[in-house]
């Protein structure tokens, strides 16, 4: 049942990202931002939403145990990511976004965790995949979305280097 909870109080974060970030777009799109790579970002909408499904599946349907070594270790490092996730929000502040939105003539970021990283974020998203499903255990779900991740995430920061100007 915490495991639920948990799982839960993720998707609520999420759905609060969700709200920040049409916010962002659309001040974005109202200061000159192009948009890029439509087209994967339902995929990724939909990888993240079918993680938080499959933790559960199989956590519950493959009775996973709590390994409190593991999980609590994972529990960390999703709090961890979740913190650098929000410090990449208030870094970029309005230009944040899931979206790929470009304003032409912005400034690129270097302060925050983009003094250390081009993708602090993604890195953040990266950590988090792998462990979620970890704090139950649930090691299936664990490799299967890191590699969808992986997958997706070549993809688009791929498109956001182009876009950005960064190849």
């Amino acid at each position: 049942m915490a495991y639920l909870v948990f799982i839960l109080v993720i998707a609520a974060e999420r759905l609060v990202e969700l709200v920040v970030a049409r916010r962002h777009a659309r001040w974005s799109i109202a200061n000159g931002g192009r948009e890029f790579g439509r087209r994967h970002y339902p995929v990724i909408v939909a990888s993240h939403a079918l993680l938080l499904v499959a933790c559960l599946v199989e956590v519950y349907g493959g009775h996973r145990p709590f390994i409190p070594w593991l999980g609590w270790s994972m529990v960390a490092v999703v709090v961890a990511s979740t913190g650098v996730r929000w410090w990449c929000v208030a870094t970029l502040g309005r230009h944040w976004n899931p979206r790929l939105i470009v304003i032409p003539g912005a400034p690129l970021v270097r302060r925050g965790p983009y003094r250390w990283l081009h993708h602090p974020n993604y890195t953040a998203v990266a950590a988090e995949v792998a462990a979620l499903p970890l704090v139950h255990s649930a090691w299936l779900t664990a490799i299967v979305f890191t590699v969808v991740n992986a997958l997706v995430l070549t993809v688009r920061i791929r498109a956001e280097n182009l876009a950005l100007g960064y190849a």
